[in-house]
């Protein structure tokens, strides 16, 4: 119906359905990932050509994940390895192991299952980070918890996608074939560290000369775009890449400077990666694997609330705030958008519905979690104050 349309009329047209969505989202505070998904599950049928649209998701989810490793210098890096590695493990072995056991168990082979494993890992940042602030827990005891999840997630989900693409290239996969995927990973991320040394130790007195903003958005975007097409270009993830990207001018001294720069572009485009997700989903043949979808949605919650209450334990929470964090794990939402992304078929109509249902799922353990812990444990006790009478 659409196709005949113009593709600038499309594109306007896109622009104004997602200004109503996020407009919509803002006045009830529901997550606007899952409206873009499903304004394009609405769209699959009517647009036949994604062109533009998928290029500007590609664009979109580097400046993301370019913005995201900003956010790592490497003394940061080593700090948040040193806190939060057991619990990340513990959130490894529980959320990507046990799921990927749990697919093999329905006959998935193993790519299938690693795939899964992976819709299952990695807790949604924005919408997470977004109900913290939204709910006033940003200065709960269990959010520095839950955030150091987070971070050890991003760090670990730009891997998985990584071995994913090269997996996904149909060839067969050898023993070697790791150890050379693991030998670029690891080669361009000590290339972007040496950068960050050497070209661009001193780019921020360079940017400081750039008076032009246009100039800066060229710039910057530029090194985004070009670091994650070299890992394309490597048989990696433009993901990967982005996120070496911005740790490679993490070590300036005010990166709010490109922050500011970045950020608005990235807004701008971002919810078209999730829209295109959406045109990507047919539901005609109706939900596959419903079974397994149950069974996941079900794990995918035990798992993220056991990585709080034995990660946060681990961590030094009480059981009530460890409790209170691992229901704020729950929600799925960009990373496992970019793995279902790699899938194909049934298996990507299948992410699509688990992800638009683990995070509304997740959401909604999110806003009751201070009452199911108080259901459990009780009210908390007041703390006493000893107050001195005068004399």
């Amino acid at each position: 119906m659409f196709s005949e349309l113009p593709a600038l009329l499309d594109a306007g047209m896109i622009l104004l359905g997602i200004f109503l969505l996020g407009f919509i989202g803002l006045r009830t505070n529901f997550p606007n990932v899952i409206l873009y998904i499903l304004f394009g599950i609405a769209l699959a049928g009517f647009f036949d050509n994604h062109g533009i649209l998928h290029f500007a998701s590609e664009i979109a989810i580097v400046l993301l994940f370019f913005l995201l490793g900003l956010e790592f210098n490497t003394k940061r890096l080593g700090g948040i390895a040193k806190k939060i590695w057991s619990s990340g493990l513990l959130d490894v072995g529980l959320s990507l192991g046990v799921t990927m056991i749990i697919a093999f168990g329905f006959g998935m082979d193993w790519f299938s299952s690693f795939l899964i494993g992976g819709l299952a890992y990695a807790t949604s940042s924005s919408i997470t980070a977004k109900l913290l602030d939204d709910k006033g827990r940003m200065a709960n005891v269990e959010t520095e918890y839950v955030l150091g999840i987070l971070i050890f997630e991003d760090l670990i989900a730009p891997i998985i996608v990584a071995i994913l693409i090269a997996l996904s290239s149909g060839d067969t996969f050898s023993g070697s074939d790791l150890m050379i995927l693991l030998g670029k990973i690891v080669g361009l991320a000590l290339v972007a560290v040496l950068l960050s040394k050497t070209l661009f130790k001193r780019f921020e007195e360079f940017l400081l000369k750039i008076e032009d903003e246009d100039f800066k958005i060229v710039l910057l975007v530029g090194i985004a775009v070009t670091y994650g097409g070299l890992a394309v270009f490597l048989g990696l993830s433009e993901v990967l890449g982005a996120f070496l990207a911005g740790v490679m001018l993490a070590e300036i001294g005010k990166i709010e400077r490109i922050e500011g720069t970045v950020t608005p572009i990235k807004n701008l485009m971002l919810p078209t990666f999730f829209v295109y997700f959406g045109t990507t989903i047919n539901l005609g043949n109706g939900i596959p694997l419903p079974i397994l979808l149950i069974v996941l949605i079900v794990w995918s919650v035990i798992a993220k609330v056991l990585v709080g209450t034995i990660g946060g334990k681990l961590y030094g929470l009480s059981k009530r705030v460890s409790l209170r964090a691992g229901l704020s794990l729950c929600a799925r939402g960009e990373f496992s958008v970019v793995i279902a992304g790699v899938a194909v078929g049934s298996i990507k109509v299948f992410g699509g519905i688990y992800i638009v249902a683990s995070a509304f799922i997740g959401m909604m353990l999110f806003n009751y979690a201070p009452k199911i812990t108080t259901k459990i444990y009780g009210k908390p006790e007041k703390k006493k104050r000893n107050l001195k009478v005068p004399t």
